[in-house]
């Protein structure tokens, strides 16, 4: 059963960030943007599937453009 619970556990752990990041920028909590996410993807047939990750992809390059610098002489 181990073998089933570990994958699950890495998707949760880092899967569900995109959403508590997407409901901070938007202010609302991650519970409604994690199920608008999953009725989107059963009512499209899995655009909000590829909209997920499309914005997961965005993020990740976003932060990698993006580094929060503490002072002028970081550059």
């Amino acid at each position: 059963m181990n073998v089933f619970y570990k994958p699950v556990y890495f998707f949760q752990k880092h899967g569900y960030y995109v959403c508590q990041r997407i409901a901070d920028r938007l202010g609302i909590r991650a519970k409604v943007v994690r199920t608008t996410f999953m009725y989107l993807t059963f009512v499209t047939v899995g655009f909000g599937f590829a909209l997920y990750l499309f914005l997961a992809f965005w993020m990740k390059i976003k932060d990698l453009v993006y580094t929060k610098r503490s002072s002028v002489f970081d550059l």
